[in-house]
């Protein structure tokens, strides 16, 4: 991967981009938090550019972080801006129903992801996706998406890179959200087989991937065949 320029664009919504590069070193994987990208980045890039600083955060975990170091308040009452991520345990009644209440008021609402399931240790778990969807029919409202397969979201990630997206791929696991997202930008989008991803996806997608990767292990090999090709 020596001379590509990369980032770590996730859908991750219930750690901080900290805590995503401390479990990396963990795992002995050095990844500069700088070159990880996530919705609660871009979310609280888009919140500041609105001159808004009050937000309802639907999460779990340290996610807050990230939008308190953007100077961001996290609030339950007066807030100005409704942001949902995956909040697994914290999907109670209570604060799904104060999301709602907040949102029939007329506060912007923001989904980090819209994502279905995601892997969990125990299997395939709900993600954000469905409970925002719950919020959208209650509410009538649809919320805009901030993270992937949002254009926006892959815009910005490709603008700190400083590069066009034809000049980039996308590698992941999930055939929607990573490889058509991705490929709808112009991007080429190389779908590993490994997490979330199952074979019965492929013949229900609108396009095939730009290619198909036994595993992330396989990138480097595949780059250099068609370095040299």
């Amino acid at each position: 991967m020596e001379g590509y320029p990369f980032r770590f664009v996730s859908n991750t919504t219930r750690v901080s981009r900290q805590g995503i590069s401390r479990r990396l070193a963990e795992m002995n994987l050095d990844i500069k938090p700088e070159t990880i990208f996530t919705p609660a980045i871009a979310a609280a890039s888009q919140v500041r550019r609105r001159n808004l600083s009050r937000i309802f955060l639907l999460s779990t975990g340290d996610l807050h972080s990230d939008f308190e170091a953007a100077g961001l308040v996290i609030s339950w009452d007066d807030a100005d801006i409704v942001v949902v991520g995956d909040a697994g345990d914290n999907f109670t009644y209570r604060a799904m129903n104060q999301a709602f209440r907040l949102i029939n008021r007329g506060v912007p609402f923001l989904a980090l992801e819209k994502d279905r399931s995601w892997v969990d240790t125990g299997g395939l778990s709900l993600s954000a996706g469905p409970f925002v969807a719950g919020l959208e029919y209650a509410t009538g409202r649809t919320a805009e998406l901030v993270g992937k397969p949002s254009p926006v979201f892959f815009q910005m990630a490709l603008d700190s890179m400083g590069i066009a997206a034809r000049q980039c791929a996308m590698i992941g696991d999930d055939a929607y959200s990573d490889i058509l997202g991705a490929m709808d930008m112009g991007m080429a989008g190389f779908l590993v087989q490994t997490g979330k991803f199952r074979q019965e996806i492929l013949t229900a997608l609108p396009k095939l991937p730009t290619a198909l990767l036994p595993s992330l292990a396989a990138l480097p090999a595949f780059l250099k065949n068609r370095d040299h090709s």
